[in-house]
């Protein structure tokens, strides 16, 4: 078509196809193929949707790169184009261009193409559509987000559940061994050695040394004997040494689940894995519904996802917004002091939102964008802190320094006079001498007014 000029100005293309007359003067349709029903249009079309060339259209390309070497074939689907180039090294062009012609193809199909019948063509456009929106469903790399934001999800109920079946299970067992709660502080090693042992009374003859330490076996087994707890029977014994069994077939779920969310965050998003953690980084990807949901946020609202509920209450009652939400919980935000977290978590979400669009529309799956993001945040984090212990030092160019010490040996002597609390002068004297000059001042008056006279 742009060989032969047929197309005078290519920004206004769609006019040339208002129509069919218009289409037909630069555009002529051939059927490459015959098919006998909508069936076999359909799995045509359908094999071209897949990157698949059919026999019959390979033979027509092949015309085309005997009839010129030099010539170029307009596609309309980049991926084909690569196909048609690698099987039979015929140079193809893909640009808006082509996707304006196309587009006014199709909106004049029906119009090009003699001797088909509108209602077969109906079926032919329904039967690809759905073909088309299967196989890029099939294929869409959006789809692995759902995977990451299930196992987060189901990694947040399992320690909901975790935390009440642990709960429980202290409680319970506690009324029969109060004691062991406070002696063994890990959770799932109290429950194993819950297991092991039933009553508290098979301590003694136990031997839980896989699981405890000795000191604490030990311990343990000295508050065994003297415990204050209650009897219980066998049937209660066997109901918590289930609900233990519970709880450590939980955990090991847990462990593994997370390890699959380590997998699959560091495949997909290794960068923002490195940023903030598979953890925060998961939570993310879920709060926002999809990666690329993500990548369209803006840093500030990456900073304060998670906190929606408390910026539009500051913004009612006209107070300080929040500085954070879900990236409080990234490592660098909690290992800064509570004055810098406010500007290394909004540094850290302005990284974050690179590395979340870099992971999302780049081609690379390396993390080598993230770690060095993060050695900048490290660096800046590091700096805020170290202003403030010069600050506190008292200069801003150097870190206090002590003086030498110098031994200074200065003899004082006791000072006695300060001991006494008695007056130097006794209260009647000072009584008498006021009185004095009371009655001294109205005489040297009466004097002077007489000289005055």
């Amino acid at each position: 078509v742009l060989n032969e000029k047929k197309l005078q100005e290519v920004d206004s293309l769609w006019k040339e196809f208002e129509t069919p007359e218009k289409a037909n003067k630069i555009v002529k349709l051939k059927h490459f193929e015959k098919f006998q029903d909508t069936t076999e249009a359909l799995a045509a079309s359908t094999a071209l949707v897949e990157g698949k060339l059919s026999k019959n259209l390979k033979k027509i390309l092949k015309k085309i790169v005997a009839k010129d070497a030099h010539e170029q074939l307009a596609v309309a689907d980049a991926k084909l184009g690569g196909v048609i180039k690698d099987k039979l090294n015929l140079s193809c062009i893909h640009s808006p261009m082509v996707t304006e012609l196309m587009r006014g193809i199709r909106s004049q199909i029906e119009g090009l193409i003699t001797g088909l019948p509108s209602r077969e063509m109906a079926a032919m456009c329904l039967g690809l559509a759905h073909s088309l929106s299967r196989y890029k469903l099939k294929f869409s790399p959006d789809k692995v987000d759902t995977m990451i934001i299930q196992a987060i999800s189901l990694l947040d109920d399992l320690d909901k559940e975790l935390n009440n079946y642990i709960m429980r299970c202290r409680e319970w067992y506690g009324w029969h061994f109060p004691e062991l709660g406070k002696i063994i502080t890990d959770n799932l090693t109290y429950c194993k050695c819950v297991r092991k042992v039933g009553d508290r009374s098979n301590f003694a003859s136990s031997d839980v040394s896989d699981i405890l330490p000795e000191e604490i076996e030990a311990d343990v087994k000295a508050a065994a004997e003297i415990s204050m707890g209650t009897e219980v029977s066998e049937e209660d014994i066997n109901n918590i040494i289930h609900l233990c069994d519970q709880v450590i077939e939980i955990s090991e779920y847990r462990t593994q689940l997370y390890d699959y969310l380590k997998n699959r965050m560091m495949a997909i998003a290794p960068n923002l894995t490195v940023m903030v953690g598979e953890l925060v980084g998961a939570r993310l990807i879920a709060h926002a519904g999809s990666l690329l949901n993500l990548a369209k946020h803006p840093a500030s609202t990456v900073q304060l996802l998670g906190a929606e509920k408390a910026l539009f209450r500051a913004l009612k009652t006209k107070r300080d917004t929040p500085k954070f939400g879900l990236i409080y919980h990234a490592s660098l935000v909690g290992q800064s002091n509570p004055k810098n977290k406010g500007k290394i978590s909004r540094m850290l979400a302005a990284k974050t939102a690179l590395t979340i669009r870099y992971d999302a529309l780049g081609e690379d799956t390396n993390a080598e964008m993230g770690a060095e993001n993060r050695l900048k945040v490290e660096t800046r984090l590091r700096l805020l802190e170290e202003r403030g212990i010069r600050r506190i030092s008292g200069t801003g160019k150097a870190l206090a320094k002590a003086d030498k010490y110098q031994n200074k040996s200065e003899v004082k002597i006791f000072d006695p006079s300060g001991d006494s609390t008695l007056p130097a002068v006794s209260k009647k004297r000072k009584i008498q001498e006021v009185e004095e000059q009371n009655a001294e001042v109205p005489v040297k008056a009466k004097k002077f007014k007489a000289e005055m006279k």
